[in-house]
């Protein structure tokens, strides 16, 4: 008999409605069998109290960067979806930027093998161009066929538009989604650090605006010629994500992602050369934090998705110039979503969930995980009046380059359920 576990008295948070609906959860091996309130439990039933918490459908990252094969020293496959877990992070989708590159259908089948062995299931991203090199195309067709979910050169653009044309042109006909990593490399130049103020005042050469703004505009030109279906990584200025919105009002088939770091923090952050503010797109400015907030309230956004980016403390620890840019971002994502904007009404549940969850399965072509009777039993037990102190115990990633490390937010992930299964209980 299927091991039964009611969840009692939590608020239901839903992609469908701004409003938390007060009920109980029944859950027999890997389905939601009841949802209602003032539920009896069964016999034999392990009954959990969620009082004063939040119910939500677990979430799924577009977006991270497992490092495995060849750099796992900064990370790999198992401690990245445990990371996963530790944030309310139930499936994820990997870059293809290791070493080597996942560029071939055998590096895509030795990564599936590594996640397959993972208590969450794990996708992988197959690279546009053989090494990331931007020059001439891996095997597109053979990696769909071992499991690639979407083609990237993620961390790289395809600059050379012509290749960038044919990749598209077998995305299409082999219906793979290309991620842009939307970059104009001669712009960017050694650039550390958003082009400004702050970057003039510490000496520091700076990444304008317009080299994400012109690659971006020319890579969903590209995909508008070519009838592919193109998701915008990462997205960080105002200007940028205004492009977006015109081309989706044209009928073009692009999509886009926004980092909660990219909404939480800007250029002025970097304070004294803190190398956890360097990432790539860099951090912007404060006009593009609200414009980007109210471009995902307003729907401009399609996922939510983190770019988790570990790093060694020996390779951050470099002067700010040479550290590698990337922060982790799995177990901190929803914390900080909550701490900056729910807990403040900026934004609301259904919003996280649906950009957060439900939509980031959709552009999979995988189903969303709605707490309801008959539903998947995938979900998070949240406590909005607890703290998450992000220090080394708590952090399961092998890395620990995050501006939040060592500090406190309100707001921590207490369940995970995955496949009825509970896999994280705090």
């Amino acid at each position: 008999m299927n091991k039964q576990r009611l969840f009692k008295g939590g608020d239901i948070a839903s992609e469908d409605s701004a409003k938390l609906q007060r009920g109980d959860v029944l859950v027999e091996g890997t389905r939601i069998t009841r949802v209602a309130p003032n539920l009896i439990a069964p016999p034999d039933c392990e009954v959990i109290d969620c009082t004063g918490k939040i119910i939500l459908p677990a979430l799924f990252d577009v977006h991270v960067h497992a490092r495995e094969p060849g750099q796992e020293q900064k990370e790999n496959i198992r401690a990245c979806s445990e990371a996963a877990i530790n944030g309310g992070v139930t499936g994820f989708v990997m870059m293809p930027n290791t070493l080597p590159a996942i560029d071939n259908a055998g590096v895509v089948k030795t990564v599936l093998e590594s996640a397959a062995r993972c208590r969450i299931p794990i996708y992988t991203s197959g690279a546009i161009t053989k090494g990331r090199e931007g020059k001439e195309l891996a095997a597109i067709g053979a990696m769909k066929a071992a499991g690639a979910v979407m083609i990237t050169d993620d961390g790289f653009p395809v600059a050379n538009p012509v290749v960038l044309r044919r990749a598209m042109e077998y995305a299409r006909d082999f219906g793979l989604i290309v991620a842009s990593h939307c970059e104009t490399m001669d712009l960017s130049g050694k650039g550390a650090m958003h082009e400004g103020s702050v970057s003039y005042s510490l000496g520091l050469e700076g990444i304008p605006a317009i080299s994400e703004e012109i690659c971006l505009d020319r890579d969903i030109r590209i995909a508008q010629y070519t009838g592919a279906h193109i998701h915008i990584q990462h997205v960080t200025t105002a200007r940028g994500m205004n492009t977006i919105r015109r081309f989706k009002e044209e009928g073009v088939k692009v999509t886009c992602e926004v980092s909660p770091h990219h909404l939480i923090f800007n250029h002025e952050d970097v304070g004294d050369y803190d190398t956890n503010y360097k990432m790539n797109p860099p951090l912007r400015t404060r006009e593009d934090n609200a414009a980007l907030l109210q471009g995902l309230v307003d729907g401009i956004f399609d996922v939510i998705a983190t770019d988790h980016a570990p790093h060694t403390p020996f390779e951050k620890n470099n002067d700010f110039a040479s550290a590698p840019f990337g922060i982790t971002g799995l177990e901190t994502a929803l914390p900080s979503l909550h701490h900056y904007f729910i807990s403040k009404v900026k934004l609301g549940w259904d919003l996280l969930v649906r950009r957060y969850s439900a939509e980031p399965r959709r552009l999979l072509g995988h189903k969303a995980v709605p707490v309801i009777e008959g539903g998947a039993a995938e979900f998070i037990v949240f406590d909005p009046n607890a703290d998450t102190v992000f220090d080394r115990d708590f952090i399961k990633s092998k890395s620990v380059n995050t501006p939040f490390l060592d500090k406190s937010m309100r707001g921590r992930v207490d369940m995970v359920i995955h496949a009825g299964d509970l896999l994280l209980l705090r």
